[in-house]
Formats: structure tokens, C-alpha cells, sequence
């Protein structure tokens, strides 16, 4: 097979899933390893993709602190899709936990419900959009704030996380990643995502497309701790199939 041709197949495996692993391509294509990081190098000094460890991805896989005025204007139709099919699956649930981030945010915009509900956030944003709606109380995790994210982190969070079960996280995120899992760029918060996730029965992640194939500082948890993704249909078709694989529930927001 011919350098252009291969540089095709690369490509197009690439749109399809998102990313690329070296093995897979050398094992598919037929030719060694050490083609393959040439063909991937000259694809990158093209800017059709982005090495990784191991592998190609068809975007940045390595995210940047942002700060949450500017996050909010990024994919915000979508944000807003999927913040509406996150609402389905309150159902009966007495008590939910909102983590922090813009599309978690668009969910506590949306959430109107009919039977008391109790509300457990780090987002100050949050609390602040709920505090005077009918049938939320308002349990706001105390702590130092961080201003890129208009939450808070900390021992005093954590300690009360501890005496709290409940019965979903609704967790926003930075980064999807099939190896790492979930990721944020701050450490401190993503010690205390890991404390929301073990006082909720149930996980579901809230992020666009654009967060696939990404990796942030800190690890939040394994994908084999996640129900359900929730997400828009521009993720690639690859990349919810192998969550599928992983019993993952992933609902495409239209």
C-alpha cells in the first residue's frame, strides 16, 4: 500500500473514532510500527492531527484552564440539548447532586420540579440559580471557590460529602478519554468530584462532543463507574460504540 493511501485510511479512521493507536493501525495496515509514527508525523506537520502517547487524535487532546464566562459561549446549543434530555432522568429521585461546570449549569436553568427535590452542589452559580425556585432545597458545599469554575473545593466540602447519599451526580467534566476516563484541569476539584461520586447511586456525565479524546491534569474517575454519558450527535459514531462496549448508557441529545 501507498503513502497516500495509508495517509487516507489514517484519516478516515480518525473521523470515524476520534483517535488512533499505533498497533492497531501498523497490525491493520500491514507495515511496522515505525512507518506508522512517520505517517502520523507528517500528517501533524500538515495539521491534520494531533500525536499522542501512542497514537493519533483528531483534536487537542490536552486542555486548557479556561475561564467560565468564556466556557459558557463555547457549543451552547448543545450544552442546552443536553441539559434537556438530562432531565428525563430525574424521574421520582428525591435528591440529586450538580457538580460544576456550563452544561451542569444549563440543567439547573431547566430544572423545574413538580415534588420537592433536594439539590447538593459545589457551584455557587448553581445555588444562586435555584435558591429561590419552588420545590428545591438548596444543600451548598462550603469551601474556597475557585473562580474559572464558580466552585468549591476543599476538606470542609468533602467532610460533608461523606454524611451525604444520594441518588444522582449529574458531573460535567473536561476531558472523555477511553484510557484515562474522566478528567478536569484542576486537581483540587477533581478530588472532590471523586467524593460526589461515591455519595450518588448513580453517575451521569454532561459534556458536548468537543470533550472526547481530550485529557485534563487531574482524573476523576475510571469509565467503568459511569452509567450514563449524555452528549450531541457530533461525537464520533467510534467512540459510542466502545462506551456502549464498556455498559456504558450513552444518549445522543437532539
Amino acid at each position: 500500500m501507498g503513502i497516500v493511501n495509508r495517509h487516507q485510511l489514517i484519516l478516515e479512521k480518525l473521523q470515524e473514532d476520534g483517535s488512533v493507536k499505533i498497533k492497531e493501525l501498523s497490525d491493520s495496515l500491514d507495515v511496522s510500527g515505525v512507518t506508522i509514527r512517520k505517517d502520523l508525523k507528517l500528517l501533524e506537520e500538515k495539521n491534520l492531527l494531533f500525536k499522542t502517547s501512542g497514537g493519533a487524535s483528531l483534536s487537542n487532546p490536552y486542555m486548557n484552564e479556561r475561564p467560565i464566562i468564556e466556557k459558557a459561549g463555547l457549543n451552547s446549543e448543545e450544552k442546552e440539548k443536553i441539559a434537556k434530555a438530562a432531565l428525563s432522568l430525574i424521574g421520582e429521585t428525591d435528591s440529586i447532586i450538580l457538580g460544576s461546570g456550563t452544561t451542569v449549569y444549563q440543567l439547573a436553568r431547566l430544572l423545574r420540579p413538580q415534588k420537592p427535590i433536594t439539590v447538593i452542589t459545589p457551584a455557587v452559580n448553581v445555588t444562586l440559580e435555584l435558591c429561590n425556585r419552588p420545590n428545591i432545597e438548596i444543600v451548598q458545599l462550603g469551601g474556597i471557590i475557585r473562580p474559572n469554575s464558580s466552585s468549591v473545593y476543599g476538606s470542609t466540602a468533602e467532610k460533608t460529602l461523606e454524611d451525604i447519599s444520594s441518588g444522582i451526580l449529574f458531573l460535567g467534566v473536561g476531558g472523555i478519554d477511553l484510557d484515562f476516563g474522566l478528567s478536569i484541569t484542576s486537581l483540587n476539584e477533581s478530588t472532590l468530584n471523586k467524593k460526589m461520586i461515591d455519595s450518588a447511586q448513580v453517575l451521569v456525565v454532561l459534556a458536548d462532543s468537543s470533550k472526547f479524546g481530550k485529557r485534563g491534569l487531574g482524573r476523576v474517575c475510571n469509565l467503568d463507574q459511569v452509567q450514563y454519558i449524555i452528549t450531541d450527535k457530533k461525537v464520533p459514531p467510534g467512540i459510542v460504540k466502545a462506551l456502549r462496549e464498556k455498559d456504558i448508557n450513552v444518549i445522543i441529545a437532539e
